[in-house]
């Protein structure tokens, strides 16, 4: 039977539900998750969920492109992920691993079309599932994975991309069969006879039905409880295992269990049984009771909004900030993962600067809002102010609460409860986090220790993540004052140069271009790559670069000078191989000769637009063995010809064959339309970071002659 999507999306649409319910369908997946990764944009966004409730699906609503999750690796790597236990979960994924501690299988899949990778399917199955997919499983994947790709790349084609909306789209679960009056009343009354008490969950944890036994075991009204998560209604039932046993139960799909004392001294036996649509709970006394002196579980306070749901909540945001690198990393980190995953409706996030707060990310809050609140002087008499210089929070359950405080306050962003949290390191105050929320909020004592210790993870995470900045722009300082500030002007000759840093911290890319005039009407071209990301390879950058440059400038060929700096590399030993290409332009003849040191092939456009890749004589890195030979390929080069130079960086990418992508950057130099040499270059960077995520720097030379007037 065909499984054909429906059309492209139209402006504002959202991506329809059967591209998710076709391959949960079609392979049996217990919990299907849709990402779409937006134009532009490094972070994945979750679109479509089915089979899971939106509160566990929270903390990976947004998921940056350099996580480690399996998604963003099948993505990066364009091929299928496959965790076939709970130890290959924690294993590979141990962040994973720690937020769901279950036993489950999972695939992710890229989804793409050509060179453009568009986002990804996630599939979870119970563990009685197969140890490996079977063949029809895998072309039901595949298949819906194309079709979903069609779809995004007919929207981006039409000018209308898709654009995720704020929260993903929750699949509603089908029912086998439709409700018979009768048989419902029949199973009512059912239920109602039985003498062991009954009720219903649906995937969000909600209770949707109780039968009189269980009202009455648990000591509460039906409607009290039906609408609501049974342990935020009833205080004995507020524990970590209790709320837990329902999540093994959603994500695993396996029964769970768990024995609660119904104060003062009544044990109850809870039995979770899920499926697709919610879970059925069977509720009996405990068989051989404890003793009713045995302590149990102490009731929480009333209105205690904490469960095992936020204290994973905190692991997992842990877990992500410590993988965050510089501070804008730390806000995007931490903005995406607290609104989803706390409870509030808006959130600023702010840091000390000369005596100020600066707002360094928000969600929720208007820009011109925050641009009202940006830069207030430590000296206001402001509540975020205050929890700044005395390191105390302030918790206002309603705006009357804050209105007492702060008389002069105006309610100005629509909310109707705040938490203004200080971020300090060592007593020292780096930042505010402000929470807000659309209802009154009572900020039990649980909730605030929560609160407090996310504003603790986030206040360690911005003072690494200044520290990261500083290394990091000492070492781009470095690596661009190696690099040619400016390309000298030659008349005849376009220019258009580019550079993509990919490292993190003190990392240090070694590659490097240069336009070298040299005499009369020539003029040479180098790109390089030092094999590494560190100091070392920038000092040995320098060294190929001042080398190359000395020995262009006395009309060697392309070949000699290549031969000329590896003899140099060789004595000097440094351990490390570096790549090269020269091209000598010839600007009188338009002739140019060319040589390569184990350098990804030029590419040449003519100019009629047909455009090849350069397969020359290869020739060993340099730094391997001092009497290498380097031949030299001399070949036209006509007026408004396109000499394409890069680094491995443009083409390389985990998983991807290096020939296929040279290919498909020689097709996209081919079909660009632009006649600027800078938007050009800008077209073919774009296309490369599109493509793939990117692992590499990247640098690229375009050369252009032209006959001057």
């Amino acid at each position: 039977m065909s499984m054909g999507c429906p059309v492209a999306p139209g402006p504002g649409a959202e991506l329809p539900d059967s591209v998710l319910a076709e391959v949960v369908r079609g392979t049996g997946a217990s919990v299907g998750l849709v990402y779409v990764l937006p134009p532009g944009e490094r972070v994945l966004r979750l679109v479509l969920v089915s089979g899971l409730s939106r509160q566990i699906a929270a903390p990976w609503a947004r998921i940056p492109m350099d996580a480690s999750i399996p998604v963003v690796d099948a993505m990066r790597e364009r091929r299928l992920v496959w965790l076939g236990s709970q130890e290959d979960v924690a294993r590979r994924y141990p962040q994973l691993g720690i937020v769901l501690p279950y036993e489950f299988m999972l695939a992710a899949v890229p989804i793409t079309s050509g060179t453009t990778v568009w986002g990804g399917f996630v599939l979870l199955w119970p563990v009685w599932h197969s140890p490996q997919l079977s063949a029809a499983e895998r072309k039901t994947i595949n298949g819906c994975c194309l079709r979903t790709a069609a779809i995004l790349q007919q929207a981006a084609d039409s000018g209308r991309p898709l654009q995720p909306a704020d929260e993903p789209r929750l699949l509603t679960a089908p029912h086998p069969r439709e409700a018979d009056p009768g048989q419902a009343m029949a199973a009512l009354g059912f239920a109602e006879r039985l003498p062991v008490g009954c009720c219903s969950l649906d995937l969000e944890g909600r209770l949707t039905f109780i039968n009189a036994a269980g009202a009455e075991l648990v000591g509460a009204g039906a409607a009290s409880l039906v609408g609501n998560r049974p342990w935020e209604v009833l205080l004995w039932l507020h524990d970590p295992v209790f709320e837990d046993a329902y999540r093994a139960a959603v994500v695993s799909r396996q029964p769970s269990s768990f024995t609660a004392r119904h104060p003062p001294d009544t044990w109850l036996f809870f039995q979770l049984y899920p499926d697709d649509s919610g879970i059925s709970v069977h509720i009996t006394p405990a068989v051989g009771q404890p003793d009713a002196t045995e302590p149990g579980p102490p009731p929480p306070s009333p209105a205690e909004p904490v469960g095992v749901t936020a204290l994973y909540h905190l692991t997992h945001l842990a877990a992500v900030l410590a993988q965050a690198a510089g501070v804008h990393d730390v806000v995007e980190l931490a903005a995406d993962q607290i609104v989803p995953a706390f409870g509030p409706k808006a959130m600023a996030l702010s840091t000390v600067e000369e005596g100020r707060l600066r707002i360094i990310g928000y969600r929720g809050y208007s820009p011109d809002l925050m641009d009202r609140f940006d830069a207030i002087p430590l000296t206001s008499d402001a509540p975020v102010v205050r929890a700044i210089t005395t390191g105390v929070a302030g918790f206002f359950p309603t705006f009357a609460d804050l209105k007492r405080a702060y008389p002069q306050a105006r309610h100005q962003d629509e909310m109707a409860a705040w938490a203004f949290l200080p971020l300090t390191v060592s007593g020292r105050p780096v930042g505010s986090l402000v929470l807000a929320y659309n209802r009154p909020r009572p900020f039990p004592p649980a909730e605030r220790a929560l609160l407090t210790s996310l504003a603790g993870l986030i206040a360690q995470a911005l003072d690494r993540a200044h520290l990261y900045d500083a290394k990091h722009a000492l070492a781009r300082t470095l690596q661009t004052g190696l690099l040619p500030r400016v390309l000298p002007h030659i008349p005849g000759l376009d220019v258009a140069a580019r550079y993509r840093p990919a490292g993190h911290g003190m990392d240090i890319g070694g590659d490097f271009y240069d336009l070298i005039p040299c005499t009369g009407a020539t003029a040479a071209v180098v790109i390089g790559d030092v094999q590494g990301h560190d100091p070392a390879a920038a000092a040995l950058m320098g060294q190929v670069r001042t080398a190359v440059r000395a020995h262009a400038t006395d009309g060697s060929s392309p070949g000699d000078v290549l031969a000329r700096t590896n003899r140099l590399l060789t004595d000097l030993d440094p351990g490390l191989f570096t790549s090269c290409l020269i091209a000598h332009l010839d600007l009188t003849n338009h002739r140019v000769r060319l040589a390569t040191a184990g350098h990804p092939p030029p590419l040449l456009r003519h100019p009629d637009g047909r455009t090849e890749t350069l397969h020359l004589p290869p020739g060993l890195l340099l730094g391997i063995e001092p009497d290498a030979d380097y031949p030299t390929t001399e070949i036209p080069l006509p007026p408004g010809a396109v000499l394409a130079l890069y680094t491995d960086g443009l083409v390389e990418t985990p998983g991807t064959d290096i020939d296929h992508a040279t290919t498909a950057l020689a097709n996209q130099l081919a079909q660009a339309q632009s006649e600027n040499l800078d938007a050009l270059a800008d077209t073919l960077i774009d296309h490369a970071e599109q493509s793939a995520p990117r692992n590499d720097d990247i640098a690229l030379l375009l050369i252009r002659p032209y006959d001057e007037p």
